[in-house]
């Protein structure tokens, strides 16, 4: 989110800096520096299969790849520097709709860490492009939760705070959350999680009595969890089974939100969450429409999910604001802005809820035709961006009422979040990677 002056009409970019390879992951902004990671396969050109389609298979080019970060400057797009981090044969296969780096980087200080799966954690100097340390994270095979042949590949982004990097690792085998020193890459902490496949990255939230959680999302287990420690602090159960979307933290509000069937019927079907920042203890399976946890037990089905965890206040009830059934999003991060949450199917079908009470605003469709939608939105200066895999951008007021302010192309395949820099929108493109002001 910024407030900058951002243009209605993205006509001509500023600059276009072509990025060979290819990856789903979104450019970053630190110290008039843009930051880009990629994987470049040997001797192919890697093939993307983009659009609404409900085929699980892997994309067939295991081969040495080069997995790379890259810098750039942020108001001419010069290359800065260009490093690769390790060279190496993916152990797993990715989605045909997805890359072998999908995981977004992050920076903080004078440092960005380069998230690329298998091949491990990266972190580099952002000035000269120096490693400084890596973290090997064992192999780490995602895919979705019914199925142990399918391989779509890693997603979830590192997240920098106080100090300390933060990965969720839900994945096939040892599913973790991970905090190491962003100094020198010792782990401080490991979480066992016992969840299915997901893709979520975390989001760090700082509460008013100076502590800090790490709010993730999950099918089996969405919650929090201390920063310095990694000890739980809440959960809850019944997300989709296979849970994208990020945490997302607004006006002393969690929003989680999940597309994908529940493991278990009796669960919410594609449900918004909104839950209060501060929550503790277990707070079960929420019934649909009530802001209580569900008694697996009266569903007659047996919840494999329920670990008690103390509840010292006494009634976790109270810590879910409220709920919505159906309106989830699968791929994209909800937008929280002026009070209101904006979902963005797959389709381009745009929901508008009251961040406060939940309560549908509107409901509309981005264009006709429905294409596919996987970019997360974006906003400032009064404005959302939505952009489609196409590269087609609409612009719509952040009101309680639907209204188009402008279309835009971009001319290029668009999976990737776009990312706000001051007076401007940076989009990482199929080929390349363009400012927009």
């Amino acid at each position: 989110i910024g407030e900058g002056s951002l243009p209605l009409a993205l006509e001509e970019p500023t600059w276009r800096t072509e990025i060979p390879g290819l990856a789903h992951s979104s450019p970053i902004v630190l110290g008039g520096r843009v930051f880009v990671t990629t994987a470049i396969p040997a001797g192919l050109e890697p093939s993307l299969k983009v659009g609404l389609y409900g085929a699980g298979d892997s994309a067939e080019d295991l081969v040495e790849t080069e997995f790379r970060v890259i810098a750039m400057d942020a108001a001419k797009g010069e290359v800065l520097w260009d490093v690769l981090a390790v060279k190496a044969v993916p152990p797993f296969g990715r989605h045909t709709k997805a890359t072998q780096v999908n995981s977004t980087p992050a920076a903080s200080g004078d440092a960005v860490v380069a998230q690329f799966g298998s091949q491990g954690l990266f972190c580099f100097d952002a000035a000269t492009g120096k490693q400084r340390w890596v973290f090997d994270q064992g192999p780490l095979d995602c895919g979705p939760w019914n199925s142990t042949e399918l391989q779509w590949g890693f997603a979830s982004s590192p997240i920098i705070a106080e100090g300390k990097v933060i990965v969720q690792l839900d994945v096939k085998q040892e599913p973790r959350l991970v905090a190491l020193d962003l100094a020198s890459g010792k782990v401080l902490w490991t979480t066992e999680r016992d969840d299915v496949n997901g893709w979520s990255t975390p989001t760090v939230a700082a509460l008013p009595d100076g502590k800090f959680h790490v709010l993730v999302n999950g099918c089996k287990h969405m919650g929090a969890y201390d920063l310095d420690t990694g000890a739980e602090v809440w959960r809850m159960a019944g997300g989709g089974g296979i849970p994208v979307p990020t945490p997302v933290v607004s006006d002393g509000l969690v929003y989680l939100t999940s597309n994908h069937r529940p493991l278990v019927s009796a669960h919410p079907q594609k449900p918004v969450f909104a839950v209060r920042l501060g929550a503790m203890g277990d707070l079960g399976v929420p019934e649909a429409g009530l802001a209580v946890p569900l008694d697996a037990g009266d569903a007659g089905e047996v919840d494999p999910y329920a670990v008690p965890i103390p509840d010292p206040e006494g009634g976790a009830a109270k810590h879910l604001a409220w709920m919505v059934e159906r309106r989830g999003n699968y791929m994209q991060t909800p937008l929280a802005y002026r009070g209101l949450l904006w979902l963005c199917y797959d389709s381009g079908v745009l929901t508008c809820l009251d961040g406060a009470t939940g309560d549908e605003l509107y409901r509309e469709r981005l264009e006709e035709g429905g294409g596919g939608y996987t970019a997360s939105p974006v906003a400032g200066d009064g404005k959302i961006y939505l952009v489609n895999e196409q590269g087609d951008v609409v612009v719509i007021a952040a009101e309680r009422e639907f209204r188009v302010l402008g279309r835009s192309s971009l001319g290029e395949i668009c999976m990737a979040t776009p990312a706000i820099s001051g007076d401007g929108l940076l989009f990482r493109l199929r080929h390349s990677v363009a400012r927009y002001q």
